[in-house]
């Protein structure tokens, strides 16, 4: 039984859900958000409430359960919210700053990473070695934050590249003469 699965998503006031077949849509003040869920789960909305139940008690049918309750229940949130994720960039020289619709990156290459933001995500740079990122839908958020990222991961014996803002990287000793 999927814990997270049986939990009911409340719909707060100013938001509205429909289904129509196996596709939500919830309204809210920040816009819109669809989610097809596949044909193993069976999605409700009854009294201000979106229950996800599973159709069978196979294993793709429980592992779609809890990720459908979930993604709904982000939909419901990033209506009316935000979501965010922070970076941090450490390295001698390395920094980052927004010029229109393109993050620029000095990361220690022999040019600079330009980085194009998409639709829907906003990214500040309140100091040169901060990105925060911001959007109202939460995969596409934190697959901006992992793109970013990826560009230069934080290596383990100087702690230098970017890294999630409070993310431990746990150093290594170096080599011994």
């Amino acid at each position: 039984m999927s814990r997270i699965g049986k939990k009911p998503v409340e719909l707060p006031s100013g938001v509205s859900a429909s289904v129509s077949g196996q596709t939500v849509e919830v309204k809210g003040p920040k816009g819109t958000q669809t989610f097809n869920a596949t044909d193993d789960v069976t999605i409700a909305v009854e009294d201000n409430v979106i229950t996800v139940t599973p159709r069978g008690n196979s294993k793709r049918a429980r592992q779609q359960w809890g990720m459908s309750r979930t993604v709904v229940a982000n939909m419901v949130h990033g209506v009316q919210n935000t979501f965010k994720k922070e970076l941090e960039i450490q390295g001698v020289g390395y920094r980052a700053a927004v010029q229109g619709s393109i993050l620029k990156l000095n990361l220690g290459y022999s040019h600079d990473v330009n980085f194009d933001i998409p639709q829907g995500i906003t990214v500040t740079t309140p100091k040169p070695t901060e990105i925060i990122i911001e959007g109202h839908d939460a995969q596409q958020v934190g697959q901006v934050a992992a793109n970013i990222r990826d560009w230069r991961r934080p290596e383990p014996y100087k702690g230098k590249g970017i890294r999630y803002k409070g993310e431990y990287i746990f150093a290594k000793e170096g080599k011994k003469k």
